[in-house]
């Protein structure tokens, strides 16, 4: 069994850098693909970036350029490093587990909340 623990969300001001944080622990050795979601209230849940045990990833139009994932898998913590935030990024961050198959995943959630 795994457990997606996320940590580092909280309130940041526009243009403000936050980076986010998700380990897995228990039994791990499935995982492929690691990745963040982000959903607000009345929306559904909407890719934010992904990267995979090679290394690939794949980000939302809405933040390439402005957020960078990475992972580490020693550790198997995976990262998010969100740079020039904005309100509209304000919304509550999942981190999700993929194995080679339909088997996923996912953390708690922590909030993210971009204002003044």
């Amino acid at each position: 069994q795994v457990r997606l623990v996320e940590s580092g969300g909280g309130l940041v001001q526009p243009g403000g850098s936050l980076t986010l944080s998700c380990a897995a622990s228990g039994t791990t050795f499935w995982i492929n693909a690691m990745g963040w979601y982000r959903q607000t209230p009345g929306k559904q849940r909407e890719l934010v970036a992904t990267i995979t045990r090679g290394y690939t990833t794949d980000f939302a139009d809405s933040v390439k350029g402005r957020f960078t994932i990475s992972r580490d898998n020693a550790k198997n913590t995976v990262y998010l490093q969100m740079n020039s935030l904005k309100p509209e990024d304000t919304a509550v961050y999942y981190c999700n587990a993929k194995g080679s198959g339909n088997f996923a995943v996912w953390g708690q959630g922590t909030l993210v909340t971009v204002s003044s």
